[in-house]
């Protein structure tokens, strides 16, 4: 399967500081391992573009997006990081990496439809789904695959699309965004209680939210995925499907409890990959949330692309 890789410089000089686990080395470690291991020539490498306003404004409202941009131009500016919130930080190099990681995403939702590509994969940050329609938190100024969601219903005009978000923590932003809309299915699975404290009562009738307790391990994780998650997917039938691939469940990750390995993500990506198959045309686009430890994230991200790269 012809799948693309879809980053920018940018992403790596935005830095919210020493000690921060959302740090530019989470990059790194994903494109060195792909060329540790040799992946990187099954893949087709794009320079990710800036988002425009028009597009960050399907996810996001107007007043927010001029606000924060006017915020990270303001940092910019000054040169010094500024809190937003006791987690994230704007430093002068934030608002390139937010717009170009948003860019990514729709630069990719435009390749696969077109079908210069089968499938993409999004290696940016900041990540994006605890990004709601008027707030930054949670390491993230706009919601990336919102935004692509949005841009694959809006501009090019399909009727169903997916959202799996298999990250620790809830995507409340991105709930926050679509609940209600029904050309959207988002499912997901996260840690509860856990950051953000949310998502156990669905915003929403196309939410499918499986929250898990601590010390979860695969084998649960897998028969939740396919007693709700997989009959939700199968009725929707999406006619593309967008991934908020967070690594953090993996054991090695300390900023959460559960108890995920590679081969779990590589399963998790091949149900993902039959649906998208039997009702997308196998058009996926994936964009990275979180991961914060490198040698995992790095292995699980491997993982991932294999099975979407077939």
């Amino acid at each position: 399967m012809n799948t693309a890789f879809y980053s920018h410089p940018a992403c790596r000089r935005h830095d919210m500081g020493e000690g921060h686990p959302e740090c530019p080395a989470r990059l790194d470690a994903i494109t060195d391992h792909l060329r540790a291991t040799g992946l990187d020539i099954a893949l087709q490498f794009h320079e990710a573009p800036r988002a425009r306003p028009e597009q960050l404004e399907r996810a996001h409202a107007a007043g927010y997006v001029a606000r924060i941009t006017d915020v990270l131009e303001q940092v910019r500016g000054s040169g010094e990081s500024r809190y937003l919130d006791p987690d994230t930080v704007a430093c002068p190099q934030t608002l390139d990496a937010a717009l170009h990681a948003a860019g990514a995403a729709v630069a990719a939702t435009d390749e696969v439809i077109a079908g210069r590509a089968g499938r993409a994969f999004c290696a940016v940050r900041p990540p994006g789904h605890h990004a709601t329609r008027d707030e930054a938190m949670g390491f993230c100024f706009f919601n990336n695959v919102a935004v692509a969601a949005r841009h694959a219903l809006d501009v090019h005009g399909l009727a169903r699309v997916a959202i799996a978000d298999f990250d620790v923590h809830h995507g409340n932003g991105t709930e926050d965004i679509i609940a209600g809309d029904e050309r959207v299915l988002m499912v997901s699975f996260f840690q509860h209680p856990l950051y953000p404290y949310s998502g156990a009562v669905p915003k929403g009738t196309n939410m499918v939210n499986v929250p898990l307790p601590p010390y979860t391990r695969g084998p649960a994780m897998r028969q939740a995925v396919e007693q709700q998650w997989l009959p939700a997917l199968e009725a929707f039938e999406p006619q593309m499907v967008f991934v908020s691939a967070g690594f953090d469940a993996h054991r090695e990750d300390d900023l959460g409890q559960m108890g995920l390995v590679e081969a779990d993500y590589a399963w998790l990506t091949e149900r993902l990959v039959e649906v998208a198959d039997r009702h997308a045309n196998g058009r996926i686009v994936s964009c990275l949330e979180g991961g914060y430890h490198l040698g995992a994230l790095a292995r699980s991200v491997a993982a991932h692309l294999r099975v979407l790269a077939g």
